[in-house]
């Protein structure tokens, strides 16, 4: 079994015809409802505490965040926007992913997914942007560590975008390792392929940038060939996973092309990888525009994971250069 997270507030989170709106929650759900919910229990999603925020977000910016959807919200900068119920929304987004990483860690179920908005990983520590007020997968990774009885954490983005918050957040950390398959160039601008952390978090930063067009043989071959033997050598005790679906063919906002299939094809290494390392995987949804696309690709990572994480298709090539380049940090790959 796996657990579905989900609150009421995150319909409340109020964006017009901004692109990040509540159609595409209840495109997810009307799916999954179609799909007789497979293998998952729905649970509702907690707020989040103020010490959980606190370990990935200054206190300035969690009251400003609060003082400005109580006066009403608007534009917070120029593509991020927020309501009056935007803050209590971004708590259960928030919290919902750290208590299903609490929950996970505990042993009682193998994945959680968290059908929660606003979305989550270009929050940076103080300052909201790119449709995201708090950063989600990091609250959880960081509650992971503090409390979850584990050392380290893998998070794997393959949204099409950059997450630069959830990088800036762990790039001087050696206890979460950041890994992401993004389009470049691309808003927001960072995810050089050069960049590998700082300090003691050098190596622990793993940016793979493919060009426009990149498709479905791409984003699964570093997932394959890249990602999954870095985590064999760091051994994570959970693995995240910020699930954006806008590399989609379909998705308006970029230029990608990976298909629905290749979604489920992703989450079925990243599964069977967690199974082999004995730990549980957590998912955070971020982005994806097109509501069908997403939809189905939601689907298509639930089933993967449902089934055990056991990849139909057959291995794609070693993705080069980017396989040599992360070879300097991790000889063991």
């Amino acid at each position: 079994m796996g657990l579905y997270l989900a609150h009421p507030s995150s319909l409340e989170h109020d964006t017009g015809a901004h692109p990040e709106n509540a159609a595409r929650l209840r495109a997810i759900e009307s799916t999954l409802d179609d799909a007789g919910w497979p293998g998952l229990e729905r649970l509702e999603a907690p707020a989040a505490t103020r010490e959980q925020l606190r370990r990935v977000h200054t206190d300035q910016h969690i009251d400003a965040i609060e003082e400005f959807c109580a006066k009403g919200g608007g534009l917070i900068e120029i593509d991020t926007v927020a309501s009056e119920g935007s803050f209590e929304a971004a708590l259960h987004a928030a919290g919902g992913a750290a208590s299903a990483a609490e929950r996970l860690l505990a042993g009682e179920d193998g994945f959680a997914f968290c059908g929660l908005r606003p979305p989550g990983h270009h929050a940076e520590a103080a300052r909201a942007m790119g449709f995201c007020l708090f950063n989600n997968v990091a609250v959880a990774a960081a509650h992971a560590v503090a409390e979850g009885g584990i050392e380290r954490v893998l998070v794997v983005d393959w949204d099409v975008h950059h997450g630069n918050g959830t990088e800036a957040i762990f790039a001087a950390s050696d206890r979460v390792l950041y890994a992401s398959i993004h389009q470049w160039p691309l808003y927001p601008g960072t995810g050089s392929a050069d960049y590998c952390g700082e300090g003691v978090g050098e190596g622990y930063t793993v940016n793979l940038p493919v060009s426009p067009g990149a498709g479905s043989d791409e984003f699964l071959s570093l997932v394959q060939n890249v990602v999954a033997p870095i985590a064999r050598a760091f051994e994570p005790g959970l693995v995240a996973i910020s699930a954006g679906y806008d590399a989609h063919r379909d998705d308006p906002l970029a230029d990608c092309a990976v298909e629905t299939e290749a979604y489920g094809e992703m989450a079925a290494t990243i599964g069977g990888l967690a199974s082999e390392l004995e730990v549980p995987v957590l998912i955070c949804l971020e982005g994806g525009y097109s509501r069908d696309a997403l939809a189905s690709s939601v689907l298509a990572t639930i089933d993967a994971l449902a089934r055990g994480g056991d990849p139909r298709s057959a291995p794609i090539e070693p993705a080069e250069p980017h396989l040599e380049r992360q070879r300097a940090h991790w000889p063991q790959i």
